[in-house]
């Protein structure tokens, strides 16, 4: 089982921001320090303050002495060192991961709660195998179109979300997931019909989980005034509150993670927003268990295979400033 151990990409940060805390305690500037240790080059103290670089124990160490840490900070910060170097260590614990998945299975390793939002897609923690091999390859069909040659073998890349994907199901210390559903996600273009069919059973099944939470957005739902997310992202809180608390935004070919404040508080308000304007969880498990009997020509009915849940049409989520077009 994946570990839930934060991974070597978040250690890397906490270190950072631990180091950059006692130089200021210490009084001392980063041109100061560099001086005083005789680095060759600003950049490298920059880079581990900022956790953009694998940190050499022996440069914690001098660093930690210069500051004057005491011994208990000095143990903590050794001990975070080694977990933010040990990459090749935390990757034994998955079977097949690609670079892609890894950044991702980084930020849910030692997370306790998520928070989830794609305008277009079913978030990757939630696809069935189907559903993410029709995404990965019609991605790779347009790599190939751009003359890139270098992409991941499709297979490999379903596999590897299927493990980041176990992360949500491990106990004891299972993360508390919450997602944002669109429902043109789950339209007719996402894929064949067997394909979706499978999509919405799974989701019925994800949403039972007692540490899921799924919600849906109908396509007609007006947000806030007139509000449209730009972009799909995704909110990570981790165990240790000393943990940086971070954002991932997610583009078509690209991904940006993030720990600024600032723009971390103006995607936790559009999820608020978003989670106001969506059905309720009971309505949304209606909802998908309803489509999945229209996708096979039969009547489904909810409270006798999941138990009783208020009809779509009837209730919303109660907001003040949110409103529903019908």
């Amino acid at each position: 089982m994946p570990p839930a151990v934060p991974g070597p990409i978040l250690r890397r940060r906490r270190l950072g921001i631990e180091l950059r805390r006692l130089r200021e305690q210490a009084g001392l500037t980063g041109d100061q320090v560099i001086e005083r240790i005789g680095w060759a080059s600003a950049s490298k103290l920059s880079r581990l303050e900022n956790g953009r670089s694998r940190p050499d124990p022996d440069d914690v160490d001098v660093l930690l002495t210069l500051y004057g840490a005491d011994e208990e900070q000095r143990a903590e910060l050794t001990g975070i060192t080694h977990e933010a170097g040990d990459m090749r260590g935390w990757l034994r614990n998955f079977p097949v991961m690609t670079q892609q998945q890894r950044a991702f299975a980084e930020l849910l390793a030692g997370c306790a709660e998520i928070s989830e939002y794609n305008p277009v897609l079913v978030p990757g923690l939630l696809q069935t195998p189907g559903y993410a091999r029709h995404r990965i390859m019609s991605a790779a069909q347009v790599a190939a179109q751009a003359g890139d040659q270098e992409h991941e073998d499709p297979e490999t890349e379903v596999r590897a979300r299927q493990a980041r994907q176990s992360l949500l199901t491990r106990s004891p210390d299972v993360p508390r997931y919450t997602a944002v559903l669109e429902e043109a996600a789950l339209g007719r273009r996402a894929g064949p019909p067997e394909v979706l069919h499978d999509q919405l059973v799974h989701l019925c099944e994800m949403a039972l989980l007692p540490n899921v939470t799924l919600l849906l957005l109908l396509r007609d739902t007006r947000v806030g005034d007139w509000y449209l997310p730009p972009t799909a992202f995704s909110v990570y809180r981790f165990a240790d509150p000393l943990d940086p608390e971070t954002l991932a935004i997610e583009g078509g070919f690209t991904d940006v993670m993030s720990t600024e404040v600032n723009t971390l508080n103006r995607y936790k308000v559009v999820f608020e927003w978003l989670c106001s304007s969506a059905l309720s969880a009971s309505d949304t498990l209606s909802w998908l268990i309803e489509a999945t009997g229209r996708l096979t020509g039969t009547a489904v009915e909810s409270t006798a295979v999941y138990g009783p849940a208020t009809a779509p049409t009837q209730r919303r989520r109660d907001s003040g400033r949110l409103t529903t077009e019908r």
